[in-house]
């Protein structure tokens, strides 16, 4: 009897390392062509299965999904800009809060401390304080104070425009990127970088960077050995940092996740928050103001004793209560820039997937040697290859000029003589350098704190209301939670 329980435990113990065995071959073998993955005696080919994006810092994970978008309210402006169309948009993650002036501040320092003889550079990413001048209001103490002083550290930048904002963000995906490598120590930290000497992922993804690696680099599996740098399939380097897309934001911004029963959206929403009035409707904060922005004419903070929203003009970025994805000031305190061009028929001609208006793909540029060129700056230069901003502009599925003179004209058509309005030789505001606004701000009535609203300014301007914040794609499984 004994004996026969023996075996019986053999032949279990048999049975378990043979499963274990098929269970290493599955993970550590190409399913195609059965060979080795990870080792050296095998070519080398490395793969690492079981990616869950992290976050970035600063962000929040948003759960991609189908939304209608546009307008919620009567189209007071008569615009008809905005028809409520339904899109998918996938996941993404997106900041907390607006970009503050400490953190503008510490862009500025990195490009001071980094090109100490390139003025140039400097003073272009310097936000335009003077968008607080006002000819009958005493508004220099913000002039002044704004931006640097310790009291508005944790105001959101404005004064910065679409351009500004496009190189904060490629600079952000840059210095994160750097940091997540020196962290895990394949790369050293390097103070004296400056000019094309600097830091940047397309430059080191593409070994143009001559830094120096850490103190524990990648295994080089190769016939050759040594070691090597890290590159995408290892799943370290993140996704670049940049403007969300005006149908990410919104989606963002009216955060439906916590409106909804299995695929039901119960309420829609006109504000980030249920309900159509911008009071909070709770017993707990009955009355409190839910966004920053003006209550009517001439009241822009309330009565003293009792303020309303508390805010003369912004306020700090974690104030007000977050929408249902922790998103905060996600209406008023500042409109925000997003990524699209501004078209008013952009709901006719643009995708049911991920929608976007003002793609433009490029390529990298090489030089004689075949090897890519770099600039002043140490970033890659790139070639545009095509260019969709005019995509459909200027067929009948396009809302253009009355008049049918721009037909006739024998030079290539311009966005602002289709969209002329009217008068001879008038030209529209309209343009390719007219990029998307959303959200409200702090001197906005009530009307433009919908998701839904839609407004638009050159991308070369700045004011005193406009900010941003900075999205990020997620790669993989939407399914799958970030960590």
């Amino acid at each position: 009897m004994k004996l026969n329980v023996f075996v019986y435990l053999v032949l279990c113990l048999l049975i378990a390392s043979s499963c274990s065995l098929v269970k290493g071959k599955k993970k550590s073998t190409s399913s195609t062509t059965g060979w080795t993955y990870n080792s050296p005696k095998n070519g080398g080919f490395e793969y690492r299965s079981g990616y869950t994006q992290t976050s970035g810092p600063g962000l929040v994970y948003i759960q991609g999904g189908t939304f209608t978008m546009g307008r919620v309210e009567q189209d007071v402006m008569f615009e008809n800009n905005n028809t409520p169309r339904r899109v998918t948009v996938a996941s993404f993650y997106m900041d907390e809060t607006e970009v503050r002036n400490v953190d503008w501040r510490e862009y500025l320092y990195w490009l001071q401390r980094v090109y100490p003889n390139d003025r140039d550079v400097y003073k272009a990413a310097l936000p335009d304080t003077l968008v607080w001048r006002s000819e009958l209001s005493y508004n220099e103490p913000y002039l002044e104070n704004y931006l640097r002083h310790a009291a508005y550290s944790e105001y959101p930048v404005v004064g910065v425009s679409w351009v500004q904002v496009d190189k904060y963000c490629r600079w952000r995906t840059d210095r994160a990127n750097e940091e997540i490598l020196i962290d895990n120590q394949k790369l050293q930290p390097d103070l004296a970088q400056t000019g094309d000497k600097v830091f940047t992922t397309d430059g080191y993804l593409n070994a143009v960077y001559d830094g120096v690696d850490g103190k524990r680099p990648l295994k080089n599996l190769s016939k050759d050995g040594g070691t090597r740098r890290v590159n995408m399939s290892d799943g370290l380097i993140k996704p670049r940092y940049r403007l969300p897309t005006e149908a990410e934001w919104e989606y963002a911004a009216l955060g439906l996740s916590g409106n909804t029963e299995d695929e039901v959206v119960l309420e829609r929403r006109i504000y980030p928050w249920n309900g159509n009035q911008i009071r909070n409707s709770s017993k707990k904060h009955q009355g409190e103001m839910l966004a920053n922005n003006v209550r009517g004419r001439g009241d822009y903070m309330g009565v003293a004793g009792y303020l309303n929203d508390g805010y003369e003009i912004t306020a700090p970025v974690h104030s007000f209560q977050p929408n249902d994805y922790g998103l905060y000031c996600m209406a008023g305190n500042v409109n925000e820039w997003v990524q699209d061009v501004y078209r008013p028929n952009s709901f006719a001609v643009v995708s049911e997937f991920q929608p976007l208006r003002g793609n433009v793909y490029t390529n990298f540029r090489r030089g004689s040697d075949g090897k890519m060129m770099k600039n002043k700056y140490g970033e890659l230069v790139k070639d545009t290859v095509a260019n969709y901003t005019n995509f459909k502009d200027g067929d009948n599925q396009s809302v253009i000029s009355e008049s049918d003179d721009w037909k006739n004209n024998n030079d290539p058509l311009t966005t602002s003589q289709m969209y002329a309005a009217g008068a001879a030789n008038s030209i529209s505001r309209i343009s390719d350098h007219s990029r998307v606004y959303k959200g409200g701000s702090w001197k906005d009535r009530t009307y433009w704190l919908s998701p839904g609203a839609r407004r638009y300014m050159d991308e070369r301007k700045s004011t005193n209301d406009i900010g941003f914040r900075c999205a990020m794609t997620h790669l993989g499984d939407s399914n799958t939670k970030s960590k």
